[in-house]
């Protein structure tokens, strides 16, 4: 049997990835979910699935001292747990920070320590530190995130520092996509209706990451990863609205899309507005205050040189390849 590995956050979108990335390279493999996952993509007979109830130290506890009494304790955690988006911006700091902090003070206590812990962080902790130019973002630069989002996990980047000889490796991807993803996929499927929507007229320099090179990237990182180091992620190229449209267009035979530019206010007010309804409702929006932030952020180039160099890193999807991909997997699956 091969070493033992938990993923948490299992259940989402690029959980699920992890897992399937786990199990083909002969790790024994742990889904790390809560009482209220959906486990529709954790059907695999050799995956365990374990329950983890990182609000509560006492269950926690309970729930690892009892882990650790029939299997020992795990050799690698990758953390992936994490929320994106949230009507309540409080949630962004007790789950994205507070659930890492208790898990790694309850790992530190109940001497289930593993070799290497992987923290699945975010471009978004260092903000838009390059916005005054076509610089990319560095992992020199001091970060100043500007989203709720971005400051909890870069507050959880702090805390990990902050726990001496805990053998962490952070992880910064830009924005993740592939198959079972929803929001690119709201944006895919606008294309598909002929439309394209433009934030602006400002340029933008954005970067992408499908979800299979993130998964070569964490299992990499188990590998070589430098304790106490952070890796930008993107797939080393930079694109414009107009390539990313070219594209999926390209990828859906769709011949004209229109592009509909968007003023920077009007998207403010439908963004607040859709976050002040999903409150209402009590269920988070994909559009919201932060997300507004993100959408009128001009540059996201980033320099994963680091990664190369350290990890080995070297992306197999560009975005023609990995938006062709995951078109083919929505239209296989009746999304498209």
């Amino acid at each position: 049997m091969g070493k033992r590995v938990l993923v948490t956050g299992a259940g989402g979108f690029i959980g699920g990835f992890i897992i399937e990335g786990a199990l083909k390279r002969g790790f024994e493999t742990f889904a790390g979910v809560r009482a209220s996952t959906n486990l529709s993509y954790l059907k695999d007979e050799r995956l365990k699935i374990v329950t983890l109830s990182f609000d509560n130290k006492t269950k926690l506890k309970e729930e690892i001292s009892t882990f650790k009494a029939k299997y020992g304790k795990w050799d690698y955690i990758i953390h992936n747990l994490g929320v994106t988006k949230s009507f309540n911006k409080q949630d962004f700091d007790r789950i994205n920070f507070g659930y890492l902090k208790l898990f790694v003070e309850v790992l530190t206590e109940m001497d289930c320590v593993p070799e290497k812990f992987i923290y699945m962080s975010s471009l978004s902790a260092w903000g838009g530190t390059s916005e005054k130019g076509p610089s990319p973002i560095r992992p020199t630069d001091s970060p100043s995130p500007d989203t709720a989002y971005g400051r909890s996990k870069l507050r959880a980047e702090f805390f990990l520092r902050s726990c001496k000889g805990f053998p962490f490796v952070i992880l910064r991807p830009t924005g993740v996509y592939g198959p079972r993803e929803r929001d690119y996929f709201m944006m895919i499927n606008l294309i598909k209706t002929g439309l394209d929507l433009l934030i602006g007229t400002k340029k933008k320099r954005l970067t992408f990451l499908y979800v299979k090179d993130l998964v070569k990237a964490i299992f990499l990182a188990i590998d070589k990863g430098c304790l106490g180091e952070g890796y930008f992620l993107t797939d080393s190229n930079v694109y414009s609205q107009k390539d990313f449209r070219r594209i999926t267009a390209k990828a859906l035979g769709k011949k004209y899309v229109l592009p509909i530019v968007v003023p920077v206010s009007l998207c403010r007010f439908i963004c607040e507005r859709s976050e002040d309804i999903a409150t209402i409702k009590g269920k988070p929006s994909t559009l919201n205050r932060d997300k507004f932030k993100i959408l009128t952020q001009n540059n996201w180039s980033c320099d994963i040189s680091k990664a190369k160099e350290e990890l080995g890193f070297v992306p197999e999807y560009n975005l023609e390849r990995g938006i062709g991909e995951a078109v083919m997997w929505y239209r296989e699956n009746g999304w498209l």
